[in-house]
């Protein structure tokens, strides 16, 4: 009885589970045409009106640059220049008073680096102020940055070493807390430079005369260069974003509107805008642009230096690139939220520079970018391909996007033949930022979370793997020494990768008309990759 009662069940399983497979496919037919169709074709329609305002502000960009690279609008022709001389009869006191702020938090790798490139720079000794601020919780890095600082006072180089009980407002509190300092009231400008930002030594002497000469100016900011661009796939894909950035987005709101957003380092403040735009605040995780536009709604000009590079270091860890993606882009999201009444009731710049912010510095390149590239090319195209009642224009999926991306990479032409992997991994991030900035716009969970962005300095030698000295657990060398199975799964991203190629499948069995399986293929690849951990630099514990 028990044999025929197991027989019977392995002929009735089968039978059920069709009925259950052909009753979903008959709900999903059902609701497909009158219910889904329409709510995936408004989806649609939507992310297209966000592709259209992404291309016409890159139409924007590119005619202002050309305008700019046309009639030579350089900096030292829109202000006044003149460089720092010796003067015998004054010495050295008609050069300005500068401070120098170096913040730090257990920078183990990198300290000695930037505050030797601090100490480096070339002003008269008696004129400049090195400042390290350390919110390092490790003692043994603590009295390491110490050490350091005492070596180089012993040189002769007026250099303090400025330390406070708590980290509040993290980096924000620290740069509020040194400004404090009653030696600081002798300074008239302050430059910053993060920890793993290694400036020439003719940085002053190429940024501070801006600002002596040229008295509604009120920032100077230089280019970042990338040491570690080609360390991995993963800082090439930054270093074209980045290049995109600095080279289009900072010079045009330089040249248009005087105005862009402060990088947070490699830049000189005046001291006196940097105070009345109300100094250093920690309401939101990027206190560097909240500083930059309320100066700019003070009336201070902005200069951009696009052919003054300072270098600096690529998070290579992916781990540490999403820290920092989350921060970039849950905080513009969130400053959006809180600063956008102020920018519409300002009655001291003109209505296009408001426009300018609202519209394109944080609408569009802030939020509708980061949404619609997740939205659209990895939720919505998919779903279409399952919906064939929907109408999804080609100019909207390919040629358009195309476009686009091949503005953004013209920046980096070094790197083009990488494009294909760049609009793949962008995609991916896509997701991270995405999410990051609707906790910003709603200002939700971890709004303010801030993770000091690891650098690697010398330990970027252990990318190199370990042979496996045991062919049992040969697998397991997949995985450093020290490194966390969890560490390397990421869940959202394998999702994700599911879905794409459940889509992809279903399109190209399907034989879809625009042949997306092709892309979609592609793209979840992408995600696996990244989901299973296989980009970046991996670091042993």
């Amino acid at each position: 009885m028990a044999r025929l009662g197991s027989e019977f069940k392995s002929l009735v399983q089968p039978a059920a589970n069709e009925d259950v497979v052909e009753t979903l496919s008959s709900l999903w037919m059902r609701l497909r045409a009158p219910v889904i169709a329409p709510m995936v074709q408004f989806s649609i329609n939507v992310c297209l009106v966000m592709v259209f305002m992404l291309f016409m502000e890159r139409i924007y960009m590119c005619t202002v640059l050309f305008y700019v690279k046309l009639f030579r609008r350089t900096p030292n022709k829109m202000y006044k220049f003149e460089p720092m001389k010796d003067d015998v009869e004054l010495g050295n006191s008609h050069y300005p008073m500068v401070l120098v702020q170096v913040p730090m938090y257990n920078e183990r790798e990198v300290f000695q680096l930037s505050i030797g490139a601090a100490c480096g720079l070339a002003w008269p000794a008696d004129r400049i102020i090195i400042q390290i601020l350390d919110d390092s919780t490790d003692p043994e890095i603590k009295s390491m940055v110490q050490a350091e600082c005492q070596r180089w006072a012993g040189k002769g180089i007026n250099i303090k070493y400025e330390v406070r009980p708590n980290r509040v407002g993290y980096k924000a509190g620290a740069l509020r807390e040194g400004m404090k300092r009653s030696y600081v009231r002798l300074c008239d400008y302050v430059a910053i430079f993060d920890a793993d930002f290694q400036p020439e030594s003719d940085f002053l002497n190429r940024t501070i005369p801006y600002l002596v000469h040229n008295a509604d100016v009120g920032l100077v900011q230089a280019r970042w260069k990338f040491v570690n661009g080609d360390e991995c796939l993963m800082t090439k894909m930054q270093e074209m974003s980045l290049n995109f950035h600095f080279s289009v987005e900072q010079t045009v709101g330089a040249c248009a509107y005087a105005f862009f957003g402060f990088n947070g380092t490699a830049g000189v403040w005046r001291i006196h805008a940097l105070n009345e735009a109300g100094g250093w605040k920690d309401r939101t995780t990027v206190e560097d642009m909240d500083l930059a536009v309320r100066a700019g709604l003070k009336g201070w000009k902005f200069v951009y230096l696009n052919d003054l590079e300072v270098k600096n270091e690529l998070p290579s860890t992916f781990k540490a690139y999403r820290y920092q993606q989350h921060r970039w882009s849950c905080g513009p999201a969130n400053l959006f939220r809180k600063i956008v009444p102020n920018i519409v009731a300002n009655k001291k710049v003109r209505l296009l520079k408001k426009f300018h912010m609202v519209y394109s510095f944080f609408f569009v390149r802030k939020i509708v970018a980061h949404i619609v590239t997740f939205i659209f090319y990895c939720v919505v195209i998919p779903t279409a391909v399952l919906v064939p009642e929907c109408d999804l224009p080609v100019w909207g999926a390919i040629y358009v996007p195309t476009f686009i991306t091949f503005m953004n990479a013209a920046a980096t032409p070094r790197s083009l033949h990488l494009l294909v992997f760049w609009i793949l991994f962008e995609n991916v991030m896509s997701m991270h930022r995405t999410k990051a900035t609707f906790i910003g716009l709603f200002d939700v969970g971890n709004v303010n979370e801030w993770i000091v962005t690891e650098k690697l300095g010398s330990l970027v030698k252990y990318k190199t793997m370990p042979k496996a000295n045991n062919k049992k657990w040969l697998f397991l060398t997949l995985l450093p020494k020290g490194f966390k199975l969890g560490e390397r799964i990421h869940v959202l991203e394998l999702i994700m990768g599911c879905y794409l190629l459940f889509c992809a499948s279903v399109d190209f069995f399907f034989e879809g008309k625009n042949h997306f399986y092709i892309y979609l293929f592609l793209q979840s690849m992408a995600f696996f990759v990244m989901g299973f951990g296989y980009i970046g630099t991996i670091v042993p514990h």
